[in-house]
């Protein structure tokens, strides 16, 4: 038996069992938590070098099952990957061509998958973003509600003022403004599917008059100043790295002076943006987010700031994402046989290893996700943001 499996696998100690296609079983370890099934034989010889990019492909193409809770299963492949895999193995910066065609198909790819598939485990409002946890014991629908909150105070929104939301997604943010602080709305998305039920949600809220959602790309916003407050979140991830400075640039000009600009998406957490996680941001790169690229906060802070806008308030809610995420992967994990008639099986597989994974990720700090509070101020260098943060927390 012990010559079926690579010399590597004979030392380790970890709660794990490989079960070979032949029947066979080895533990790794003691009392396993978790089982892998072992479809294809080829696969045994990788295992003496088990990246994440390459166990969650091998899940993803049916090489292998996987058995135990899925967040056992990320720790546990985690562990083993780490004590056979260096860091720096998988760590060159991506660097993808980013043009409107390849931008619009890549958001189609992640975002029109179906919208019934993202309502079994979003909230009511279908917000695919970090959740604000004003105490940690919000619901997720609580904590959704209190993120667009959060971003709405922190913009100083007023009745009557021209918010333009960048990635506007299904709708959510766009309502809530409009509903809550009187907010005249226009929204952009790539996302056939996002604007279809963005739209029809706008409608049954009665809010035509007050909320615009267009298929758009950022490059193509006016650049007249018509915005009083610029939000966009969870967008600037598919920008890439080449582009950050004419999207920074575009947000500039798309504001009026004195106006603020809110960004809130992930950063990495090296300032040259190159992966980590041992093959985890390759696997995203390929199964997840195709041309997604992560800036640090240091690059899109200096891409801010050379477009004209000045950064006034920095806060990371990277913890706020690991519990978001926690409850995205239970409520899948929740709902897979309602899932499995939504979508293909592959892709339900690639889903449940990337809200799980990306829990794990956010809550081991290989990822970020900073909100950025931008002012672009008048030719004086004036600006009407109060003195402290008192208003936003009142």
């Amino acid at each position: 038996m012990l010559a079926q499996l690579p010399p590597a696998l004979q030392n380790l100690q970890l709660p794990l069992r490989l079960r070979l296609w032949d029947g066979h079983e080895f533990n790794l370890g003691p009392e396993p938590s978790v089982t892998i099934v072992v479809k294809d034989p080829q696969l045994v010889t990788q295992f003496n070098h088990p990246s994440l990019d390459l166990l969650g492909a091998a899940f993803v193409e049916g090489k292998l099952e996987l058995e135990g809770s899925i967040n056992e299963v990320i720790r546990v492949c985690d562990e083993w990957s780490q004590a056979l895999v260096a860091e720096d193995e998988h760590g060159q910066p991506v660097r993808s061509h980013h043009d409107k065609a390849t931008d619009a198909a890549a958001i189609s790819y992640h975002y029109d998958l179906s919208n019934a598939f993202y309502q079994l485990w979003l909230d009511s409002d279908m917000a695919y973003s970090c959740a604000y946890f004003e105490t940690g014991s919000e619901s997720l629908e609580q904590a959704q509600q209190a993120k667009f909150r959060h971003l709405c105070r922190k913009l100083r929104l007023q009745p009557g003022d021209y918010l333009l939301d960048v990635g506007c997604g299904w709708g959510g943010l766009a309502r809530f403004a409009a509903r809550e602080f009187g907010a005249q709305v226009f929204g952009i998305t790539l996302s056939k599917e996002q604007l279809s039920m963005a739209q029809e949600r706008v409608a049954a809220e009665g809010l035509q008059g007050q909320v615009e959602l267009k298929l758009l790309d950022y490059r193509d916003l006016p650049q007249d100043g018509r915005f009083d407050k610029v939000v966009s979140v969870g967008m600037f991830e598919h920008v890439g790295h080449a582009n950050l400075a004419q999207y920074c640039r575009t947000l500039f000009g798309a504001v009026r002076e004195g106006g603020l600009v809110m960004n809130h998406g992930i950063t990495a957490k090296h300032t040259d943006g190159r992966p980590v996680g041992r093959g985890a941001g390759e696997f995203i790169e390929r199964y997840v987010f195709p041309n997604g690229e992560l800036p640090h906060l240091a690059m899109i802070s200096a891409e801010i700031s050379e477009a004209g806008l000045e950064i006034v308030d920095v806060e990371s809610l990277r913890l706020h994402y690991a519990r978001t995420l926690d409850h995205w992967s239970e409520r899948l994990e929740d709902n897979l046989e309602a899932a499995t008639r939504q979508v293909p099986e592959q892709a339900l597989r690639i889903w449940r290893l990337y809200l799980a994974g990306c829990a794990y990720a956010f809550a081991k700090g290989w990822i970020n996700l900073h909100q950025i509070l931008a002012v672009k101020p008048h030719a004086d260098g004036s600006h009407e943001l109060p003195w402290t943060r008192d208003d936003i927390y009142r």
